[in-house]
This record gives structure tokens, C-alpha cells and sequence, in this order.
């Protein structure tokens, strides 16, 4: 018997379901931990290998057409500004670096011309200067186009006179690119004001635009498995085949003492050890169980004596011994039970009807107890004497 008398009870109750059960989860607990070292999880992940870069620029270059400031015949490039008289023709450049020569290219070269109003646009054309497909040559696509700046002046003049009083116009100059690398697709327009006064013209400024295009893959790596759910499933399978052995090895566990530890520990504040005597008490009153013993105890304001020689629950009131004892009546519970085993005959003894005849073996009324020598129970000492 544990120091768990409920434990006891359930497992004297329910013990092979509970043992059956243990073994179940853990057998289910070790296949889950077999199941998660040999099937870890999976991630997967896009990962950059690479990048495609597309980038446009543009470039700008004139020809002296006349001497003066410059020889006739010069090439000027990327000028900040340009003289109309020297030079009357301006060349814009567009280059687009591409990551091989199987990319697609178009290029589109726009002069623009905007109307607007507290920076407000309420009219706008475009002249499309060139379009065309280059061709790619060491990853590089150029597009020229030529602008005549004295067109170009009389043009806004034009417009300006148009507008007089109700807006200004604005030149621009814009160069699309679409490209197609074979993973990528894309499309981008840097642009810059086309400035031109009476006597010169400019770029605000060179643009350029990239795209940096990555390139993907896809990876997937495996991850190890959870320590914490490894822990707890081998936690869970211990616990479960440990319990399950604790079980078994209680499974001779009685129901009847068990229950009564459980009454003996929920009553234990009325019940007091000692020795009862057989004398004791002018009536003997058998109760059915320990909770009736212990009622007439609270009843009568008297303890509950527990004499374990005799197995014997007890509560003297006025005379009266109110007992319970899973021996019987309170007579039954005089003598400890005594496992009184037939004595083996000696060696020497000469079984009946072996020899001559004239040695007979022990007879009946010989092995029998002299039980009229046993102590008399009404007898004081009796008790004692035994």
C-alpha cells in the first residue's frame, strides 16, 4: 500500500484500462518522435543569384558649322550649353546598357511642348524625334536623333505668342526605353528640360535611369527538429511507460484496504491508536463500515480507538462498544490469526499398516489442539497470557 491510498483505489479499480492506456500513448508518443527525427520540416526560400541591370542615358553632341568661338567642323559633347549661330543642330545620344546581347531594345526620342498655368499643365504635344529598334553590341543599344534648334525656337515663339497672357510653355526632352531580357520585362523614360533662348540652348541636365532586375531562385533548406517537442515527447513516452510499470507492479493492490486507508486518512483527526481489551464494555454493537464508527464518535464526543492487533475500529460510550472490523464480530477479533499448519510426522514413524502391526501411527484426537487448555476469554489475563 503507497501513501496514496486514492491512487491505490483507482488503480485497484480501474488498473488494466489505466496500464492499457499508459501503454498506448506511450507507444504513440515514441512512434511521434521517431515520426519527427525522421520527417524534419522543409523551408523554402527565394533567394537573389544574380542581377539584371538595364540603364539609359543621354548623351548630347553639336557641330561647329561656322569659325568663331570653335573651329568649323568641332564636335562638342555633353556641352552645358550651346551657341545657336556655331551650332544649329543638336544630336541627342541615347545609350542603354543591357546584361546581353539577346535583350529586346526600343527606344523612342520625344521633344515635348507644355502649356501650363501655376505649374499646371492644360495643353501638351510631343514630336517624336526617332524610334527605333538599336541593335545590341556588347551589351550596349545607341538611338541618335537630330533637332533643328532654329525649328525649335520659332515653334515655342509660335506657341508662346498663342498663349500670351494665359500661359507658359515649357520644352522637354524624353527618351522611352523598353526592354526585354528574357527574365525581365520592363520599361523606364528618364527626361530633362530643353531649354532654348534667343541665342543659346541646353539640357537642364544628362539623365540616366537604371532598373536593377534581380534574379531569383528558389531554395529549400530543411530544418532541424524542435529540441523543446523532441524533449516533450520523450518526456511524455518515460512517463507513460514509467507509469505504466508502476501500474503493473500495484496491480495486487485490494479494494477493501485501500478504501479503508482512504477513510482512515479522511478521519484521522477522531481516531486514535491503542489496545482494546476483550472485557471492555457491557455491550458490543458491530457496525458496517468505519464512517458509521466514526458518526457515533462525533455523536457521542468520544474518539475512535484503532486497535490494529484485533483489526479493530472502536467507540466506547457509557458501556457500550460501538465497533467495526472487517474480521467479523467482536468474539472474532479475540485471538490474531494464527496459520496453525499440520506438523510433518517424524522420519523415524512408521506408517500404519507398514511392519509388523505393533506401531501405529498418531491418532486423530492426537494432532488435534487441546483446545480445552486454550484461555478462557472472560478470563483477565488471558490476554496477556497468550
Amino acid at each position: 500500500m503507497t501513501n496514496t491510498p486514492r491512487l491505490d483505489l483507482l488503480i485497484a479499480r480501474s488498473g488494466r484500462p489505466i496500464l492499457i492506456a499508459l501503454l498506448v500513448i506511450g507507444t504513440i508518443a515514441l512512434l511521434a518522435t521517431g515520426w519527427v527525427v525522421a520527417n524534419p520540416s522543409t523551408t523554402t526560400t527565394t533567394q537573389e543569384v544574380d542581377r539584371q541591370t538595364v540603364s539609359t542615358q543621354v548623351d548630347t553632341e553639336a557641330v561647329v558649322v561656322q569659325d568663331g568661338l570653335w573651329e568649323a567642323g568641332t564636335v562638342l559633347e555633353d556641352n552645358p550649353a550651346y551657341v545657336i549661330n556655331a551650332s544649329p543642330e543638336l544630336e541627342v545620344v541615347a545609350e542603354t546598357a543591357v546584361p546581353s546581347d539577346e535583350t529586346s531594345l526600343e527606344h523612342e526620342i520625344v521633344l515635348r511642348y507644355a502649356a501650363s498655368r501655376n505649374d499646371e499643365v492644360f495643353w501638351e504635344s510631343e514630336r517624336v524625334l526617332a524610334a527605333e529598334e538599336p541593335t545590341i553590341t556588347d551589351g550596349q543599344g545607341v538611338t541618335r536623333a537630330s533637332v533643328d534648334v532654329r525649328e525649335v525656337q520659332d515653334r515655342r515663339e509660335e506657341l508662346r505668342t498663342r498663349l500670351d497672357g494665359v500661359g507658359t510653355v515649357d520644352l522637354s526632352l524624353i527618351v522611352r526605353t523598353s526592354y526585354d531580357t528574357g527574365t525581365h520585362v520592363g520599361e523606364h523614360a528618364p527626361s530633362t528640360p530643353f531649354v532654348v533662348t534667343e541665342r543659346s540652348y541646353y539640357l537642364e541636365d544628362h539623365p540616366e535611369e537604371s532598373d536593377p532586375n534581380p534574379v531569383t531562385q528558389t531554395v529549400e533548406t530543411t530544418d532541424p527538429p524542435s529540441s523543446a517537442l523532441i524533449g516533450a515527447l520523450l518526456i511524455l513516452t518515460v512517463g507513460s511507460f514509467g507509469g505504466a510499470a508502476f501500474v503493473n507492479s500495484r496491480s495486487d493492490v485490494d479494494i477493501d484496504r485501500a478504501r479503508q486507508a482512504i477513510h482512515e486518512n479522511r478521519y484521522a483527526e477522531w481516531i486514535s491508536r491503542g489496545s482494546l481489551p476483550m472485557w471492555i464494555g457491557d455491550e458490543h454493537v458491530s457496525l458496517d463500515t468505519l464512517e458509521d464508527v466514526v458518526d457515533v464518535a462525533i455523536d457521542t464526543n468520544e474518539r475512535v480507538i484503532h486497535d490494529r492487533s484485533r483489526g479493530l475500529f472502536a467507540v466506547v460510550s457509557d458501556g457500550v462498544v460501538y465497533y467495526y472490523s472487517d474480521r467479523g464480530l467482536w468474539e472474532e477479533t479475540a485471538w490474531p490469526d494464527l496459520d496453525l499448519e499440520e506438523r510433518a510426522a517424524p522420519a523415524d514413524l512408521v506408517p500404519p499398516g507398514d511392519g509388523d502391526g505393533s506401531t501405529a501411527g498418531p491418532t486423530e484426537s492426537d494432532t488435534e489442539p487441546p483446545f480445552e487448555n486454550l484461555p478462557d476469554p472472560e478470563d483477565d489475563d488471558a490476554w496477556n497470557n497468550l
